[in-house]
């Protein structure tokens, strides 16, 4: 049997929605709305979006280590309870509107992705 989860979808501060438009505005990346949400892609591999009132970030394993170790209040990405999805956290405020830290941050998630292997477009 399928186990059905319903997750309560939550608007996404326009705060938090205008602050990652910004700072991903120079970035060679595709924009794309995911469950309602903004989200940017690199090679069709999600890195960087916007999920409820969370921002979230797609990372090596080394990398996670380095910001779990150098950063407080990094979680892992769960958008259904108890479903964390691999190499993504969650930044806290405290992080993201850390400039120099999130550029960092985001950098090493651009650069990631990029190493990864592009996904096939759907027909």
């Amino acid at each position: 049997m399928f186990e059905v989860i319903f997750t309560e979808f939550k608007k996404a501060p326009q705060e938090l929605v205008d602050f990652l438009v910004e700072k991903m505005k120079d970035k060679n990346c595709n924009y794309r709305m995911m469950f309602g949400y903004p989200t940017y892609f690199f090679n069709g591999n999600m890195l960087v979006g916007v999920y409820g009132d969370k921002l979230f970030l797609r990372l090596s394993d080394v990398d996670i280590a380095s910001i779990m170790k150098n950063c407080s209040g990094i979680t892992a990405f769960e958008p259904m309870p108890g479903k964390a999805m691999k190499d993504y956290v969650v930044l806290p405020k405290n992080v993201y509107s850390n400039d120099r830290v999130f550029e960092e941050y985001l950098d090493k998630s651009i650069k990631y992705v990029s190493s990864l292997m592009p996904k096939a477009k759907k027909n």
